[in-house]
């Protein structure tokens, strides 16, 4: 089998990857596709069910001591970001990088990332972009962890 650069860069650093749905959207069939594209690639997916409530996610975040928090949003979910942005920084998880992943509006979009969303994933991003993203968010957690630890 053939495998991609970034899967062969994954096999001595397996990213954690949290992929969740906030709030009431339940359609969570392009967070399944996203989990498996990740875990096809190397990396170790916590996946959950939808409907899951911020406190859960950043109780999953620090318990499985994830790299990246990956949120679907197919409605308005997305606009809970900025209260996860606040929890994970409250819960000392500063470092963990948070992308979502679906239909977000151009303005949404900047407030996400404004709030420090890294990323918002686009319907119709390809595999690779995805990959190769959320694996140098979770490069860029473990360093900014790491270096959190020795100061």
């Amino acid at each position: 089998m053939e495998r991609n650069m970034s899967e062969v860069q994954l096999s001595s650093f397996p990213p954690r990857v949290l992929v969740t749905k906030i709030g009431f959207d339940g359609h969570d069939r392009g967070s399944r596709i996203v989990a498996s594209f990740l875990r096809d690639a190397g990396m170790e997916v916590i996946e959950t069910a939808p409907w899951q409530e911020i406190s859960q996610v950043v109780r999953l975040a620090l318990e499985e001591d994830v790299d990246v928090v990956g949120v679907s949003s197919l409605s308005a979910d997305h606009l809970l970001m900025p209260k996860l942005m606040a929890a994970l920084q409250e819960a000392g998880l500063s470092h963990v990088k948070v992308v979502v992943g679906g239909i977000v509006p151009d303005d949404d979009e900047v407030m996400l990332l404004n709030a420090g969303v890294a990323q918002v994933f686009h319907p119709g991003v390809g595999r690779d972009e995805i990959v190769e993203g959320v694996a140098a968010f979770a490069a860029q957690a473990r360093e900014q962890r790491n270096g959190e630890l020795v100061t």
